[in-house]
């Protein structure tokens, strides 16, 4: 008899017991098992051979002492239930619901296919996302690489290629390329500390720079220039880098031919007007260096050159000469001018020097409403930002405080009342988003001159720029 699946069949009665103490032999009965077609998809062999032992163990205690050995049928179905397929007479059956084989819904089936599916598609984007970012920050590194490797203004011209090199006329410091200014545009920008540069003057307007300053020390009658005492030389004067370039720059502006015979074009091709302010710091005794200072602009004097004051107003000239530091005031009011005679007539009519050619750097932080400063005296008004104004808010971009804001409304409105050019000097150097952020803050509310000593970030990057790769870089 056979007992299949899980119905039970009543056993044969056994013999009666005999008299004997030997005790009957069980009757042994073969139970045979066939997978339920509703649960064999969802079980997998190993679960199913141990829901056959229970089920055998079960039907033994059933049969009352009978030994039922259960064995599994070894057909197809247990191997395709092996792989969780639920197989009709040897045939994969259909899923009642969506018709598909039963494959695609047995043990890591369809549920597997749709995981792999779904990481491979977050993979592919992330993949698309990083690789897009890592080629934005190669660009980018590339044109850094290339700024930093060219250097110049043009890729493809540097008329300081070959400075200072025998057999160019440069060996004196003197030499200048005719046209090296003629597409260059001036801007309100102050080269800070200029006799630093490579090139002293020269870098600076090729950058298109309106203004230059020289640290001028006095010693044996000469004016050396130098940050401190060790960086002075016998060969780096005030004539040599500055006073002397700036005379040929002028001379080849100016020349003398049959269609033109002025003497008023500034150094720039683009704008012969735009006089260059020239910002003579004194480091020695005031009173003792100035008049050497005044004594050695007799070349630009002679020419008319020099911005000058007289009757009531101010004259502007290709330069425009101004005292700092250590420079006196009372020396400003009343200059000593040399005893020599010179070409008074090129200034005015008058055969007497005007009331001045060199001007004062007035406190900017000082131009109270009974301060003697203003235009008939004065041309920059000057403080440190890092005194007056404080430390911007870095950690919040270099934004000023409205504190902030409000000082230097204030500064800029009372040199522009009194016609003086307003200017900061010691802007935050690093890190760079608060300097450019200030840079565009000072240039927004009207600065009068931008001092920099970064000319490349000031006149030809864009200053917005790392702001602009800062949103690009959210929206990874």
């Amino acid at each position: 008899m056979e007992i299949v699946g899980e119905e039970t069949v009543d056993p044969p009665r056994p013999s009666p017991p005999s008299s004997s103490s030997t005790p009957p032999t069980p009757t042994t009965f073969i139970l045979e098992t066939e997978p339920q077609p509703q649960q064999q998809h969802q079980t997998s062999g190993f679960f199913a051979r141990i829901r056959s032992s229970v089920m055998a163990s079960l039907e033994k205690r059933k049969l009352g002492g009978v030994k039922v050995e259960y064995t599994e049928i070894p057909s197809s179905e247990l191997e395709h239930e092996e792989q969780g397929v639920e197989t009709v007479n040897g045939e994969p059956a259909s899923c009642s619901k969506c018709g598909q084989p039963s494959s695609r819904h047995g043990r890591g089936g369809q549920r597997k296919k749709g995981l792999w599916k779904s990481w491979g598609l977050q993979l592919r984007v992330t993949v698309l996302g990083v690789g897009l970012l890592a080629l934005i920050l190669l660009l980018n590194l590339l044109s850094a690489i290339k700024d930093s490797l060219i250097g110049a203004r043009h890729n493809d011209y540097d008329p300081f290629v070959n400075w200072g090199q025998p057999n160019t006329g440069t060996e004196d410091l003197s030499w200048y390329p005719t046209d090296f200014l003629r597409d260059v545009i001036p801007l309100p920008c102050h080269s800070h500390n200029d006799y630093w540069r490579r090139v002293p003057l020269f870098d600076a307007l090729y950058a298109g720079c309106t203004g230059v300053e020289a640290d001028v020390w006095l010693f044996n009658n000469d004016l050396l220039v130098g940050h401190d005492l060790a960086s002075l030389q016998v060969n780096r004067t005030f004539q040599s880098l500055y006073v002397n370039p700036i005379v040929d720059i002028l001379e080849k502006q100016n020349p003398k031919t049959p269609y033109y015979n002025g003497t008023l074009s500034g150094v720039f091709d683009v704008d012969p007007a735009q006089t260059l302010v020239l910002l003579i710091d004194l480091k020695t005794s005031g009173h003792e260096t100035w008049p050497h200072v005044l004594r050695q602009l007799d070349p630009l004097r002679e020419r008319g050159w020099l911005s000058f004051y007289e009757d009531g107003e101010f004259h502007s000239r290709p330069v425009t000469v101004v005292g700092t530091g250590n420079t006196p005031f009372d020396l400003i009011l009343t200059p000593p001018y040399p005893t020599t005679t010179t070409t008074t007539a090129k200034y005015s009519n008058s055969t007497c020097p005007p009331d001045r050619d060199a001007f004062f750097d007035a406190p900017l932080d000082k131009l109270l409403p009974d301060s003697p400063y203003n235009s008939s005296n004065s041309y920059y008004a000057s403080v440190s930002f890092f005194r007056s104004i404080g430390i911007t808010q870095w950690w919040k971009g270099g934004e000023p405080t409205a504190g902030q804001l409000a000082k230097i409304r204030g500064h800029l409105a009372a040199a522009k009342e009194r016609g003086l050019v307003s200017r900061y000097w010691e802007l935050p150097a690093w890190p760079i988003h608060v300097r450019n952020k200030i840079w565009e803050v000072l240039v927004g509310e009207g600065m009068g001159m931008l001092n920099v000593d970064d000319l490349k970030g000031a006149t030809s990057e864009d200053w917005r720029r790392i702001r602009t790769w800062r949103r690009m870089l959210r929206l990874f």
